[in-house]
């Protein structure tokens, strides 16, 4: 639909606890596409789209998980303030048929807004296998608001849901706290401004002690002398008996038990649950660690003979006699290197990314997407959280540090769920530093992989106790923590849809076609100009001491360090190309991708660790991560030198 559409549109805000198919709606809805993965933590900030439903315009909200409206986090913050301030015109709330219990939680405090709402019931193919069958019709009318099934995996049910939007209305406060509670509610209830929307959800929260409402009620005070809100919920929770969260939320779990038993199903013969043991084993101390092996096995088999085959095809097949056309037209000279020379913009830029980098990330992509799809990573969190732990990592920096292999920015910006600094600026940190993203793992695997197994291991094995060392050095230096629970989602394992893989395999290549083939061309371009100007000559010159030194390298590779400034990918290339030419011996090559793996974040991470940390902070990070780099790699040199002599 046409971005500049002036018509009124109603806002449709679509949420849910995480990983309950809100993106897979929202994709549904709009026709546009955002990341899908089998796991929390996939959408990290509000996104809105305009599209047309029934022929009508909608701005349609995208939003990160959600508990409840008592809120934990600020991520969370940010899903309640939209709400409470854009005073949505429907919400859809994506309910895991699996998990209907915790998704009633929420269903409660959205039924107190008194909105209209539409519930879309999903994953109903996967209680079914287990023997429990949810009465979509009696939970439509116990809540007083339409529910529909889905299965938005396999797109089923998106007609109905459509249909059902306009359909929406306000359902049945179905939550009642007992008459004392309900009076102390009205008193600061009275208290409020009566254009002030929310009212009573407002007090609701207020009596529970919402961190994050608490400051905002002194705004509310109707005058100098007039007792204000704050006061209020001090003398109610004085006056009630009791604790008053407790009775509070007892009353809502007796609302939620009463519904769930009315509307939940189950077979007295229930089948296997085969996902069940296949996620114990992925995550068991035992049996988890082989079967981590075994998949990376596979993913280093699959990036060195299958990736590298097809670079290397397409290598000889379209760009060795494309070149050669070129250099027969064009004179030598300046033309003739500005397109196809050392730092050529199709030499270093399109063929560098189309056929080398692409072919590489097209098989690496396919592969993570599908453990993504059968929903590998939690229990991964899981089995590795044992190792985190004990080296004095908080439970609660696992999931965005493993989701660092997806997508580092991603994974920085997910750490705003984390309650403590302290867990931040740790997570943060170990981001940034020596874990290698889905792109760069690929093309480093490729790289490694064409000098064999044995550089593979080491490498990342090496990358692997830099991570902890630096792990335990922030954990010392930023003091003790208190031990924390850690509350992991385990979504069911599941099958993987192959549509579902090959389009968001799509999406993920074309946005990295779309973001990177100008950074590709624009980079060679200016190595072109600085080789031109005598620059590249100079600078090595300077760092020669440190590159040949110090990291035993050959002075080229200060044009990969340059290159990484711009974007990783560029520089892996780069670096495949020296392997290719013999330019890099054995230990060369682990050295020079060990330090390439840490050396300058890409800039849009440095941009989420701005946002996450504040740009001193994130600037100190960068600097003392680059310092790390190079101690670390000259180190990784001389005692490889000292192992397996020169």
């Amino acid at each position: 639909m046409d971005a500049t559409d002036t018509r009124d549109a109603r806002k449709v805000a679509i949420v849910g606890l995480p990983n309950t198919g809100k993106s897979l709606t929202f994709n549904i809805l709009t026709g546009d596409y955002t990341p899908v993965a089998n796991y929390p933590l996939t959408t990290i900030e509000v996104k809105k789209t305009r599209c047309e439903i029934n022929g009508k315009p909608h701005d349609v909200i995208d939003t990160p998980g959600l508990h409840c409206l008592y809120i934990h986090s600020e991520e969370e913050l940010q899903v309640r303030d939209m709400l409470l301030s854009e005073k949505p015109d429907v919400i859809v709330q994506c309910i895991d048929a699996n998990r209907i219990k915790q998704s009633l939680v929420l269903t409660a405090d959205l039924l107190e807004l008194g909105l209209p709402m539409v519930i879309s019931l999903n994953a109903i193919d996967e209680t079914t296998k287990k023997g429990i069958w949810i009465d979509s019709g009696e939970l439509s009318r116990l809540l007083g608001v339409p529910v529909v099934e889905q299965m938005a995996l396999h797109g089923r049910g998106s007609d109905e849901l459509k249909a059902a939007i306009p359909r929406a209305r306000p359902g049945k406060r179905g939550v009642l706290y007992g008459e004392a509670v309900e009076h102390g509610i009205a008193e600061i209830e009275g208290l409020l401004p009566e254009g002030l929307a929310f009212r009573r959800k407002m007090a609701v929260l207020a009596l529970l002690g919402d961190p994050f409402l608490a400051a905002r009620l002194e705004d509310y005070r109707q005058g100098a002398g007039a007792p204000g809100p704050a006061e209020a919920v001090s003398k109610v929770r004085r006056r009630l008996p009791g604790n008053m969260s407790r009775v509070i939320n007892n009353a809502r779990s007796r609302w939620i038990d009463g519904v769930a038993g009315k509307v939940v199903r189950r077979q007295r013969v229930t089948p296997s649950e085969t996902s069940k043991v296949v996620g114990h084993l992925c995550r068991h101390p035992v049996f988890g660690v082989p079967i981590l092996l075994g998949v990376v096995f596979t993913m280093y088999l699959l990036v060195v003979y299958v990736a590298n085959g097809m670079a290397g095809w397409l290598t000889a097949a379209v760009w060795a006699p494309t070149a050669d056309g070129i250099r027969s037209v064009l004179p030598e000279g300046f033309w003739g290197d500005f397109l196809v020379g050392e730092y050529g913009i199709l030499s270093l830029g399109l063929a560098n990314a189309f056929l080398t980098v692409l072919p590489i990330l097209s098989v690496f992509f396919l592969a993570f997407n599908i453990l993504e799809d059968i929903g590998y990573i939690p229990n991964l969190c899981v089995l590795t959280k044992r190792v985190f732990a004990k080296l004095g990592l908080s439970g609660s920096a696992v999931l965005p540090l493993v989701l660092g292999f997806g997508c580092k920015t991603m994974a920085t910006l997910t750490t705003k769920g984390l309650q403590s600094k302290r867990e931040r600026l740790i997570a943060v940190y170990l981001i940034a530093f020596a874990i290698p993203c889905s792109a760069q793992m690929a093309i480093n695997t490729g790289v490694l992989g064409r000098i064999g197994l044995g550089a593979v291991v080491t490498t990342f094995s090496v990358l692997f106790l830099l991570e902890l060392a630096a792990g335990l050095t922030l954990n010392r230096i930023l003091g003790k923590r208190e031990d924390e629970g850690c509350i992991q989602v385990l979504p069911a394992m599941r099958t993987p849809n192959a549509k579902a893989i090959l389009v968001k395999t799509y999406y993920r290549l074309a946005w990295f076609i779309k973001e990177a083939t100008p950074v590709f061309v624009c980079s060679a371009a200016a190595m072109f100009v600085l080789d031109a100007l005598g620059v590249l000559d100079v600078t090595k010159k300077v760092l020669s001491p440190m590159v040949e030194g110090w990291l035993g390298l050959p002075l080229q590779t200060v044009d990969a360090l340059i290159l990484c400034l711009a974007r990783r990918e560029v520089a892996a290339g780069f670096m495949m190309n020296m392997v290719e030419q013999g330019q890099l011996t054995y230990i060369q090559c682990i050295v020079a991708v060990t330090m390439l793996s840490m050396f300058a974040p890409c800039l849009a991470n440095v941009v989420a660790m701005v946002k996450e940390v504040g740009a001193k902070v994130a600037l100190a990070m960068a600097m003392a991560i680059n310092v790390s780099a190079i101690v670390a790699a000259g180190c990784l040199r001389w005692a490889l030198v000292a192992v397996l002599g020169t």
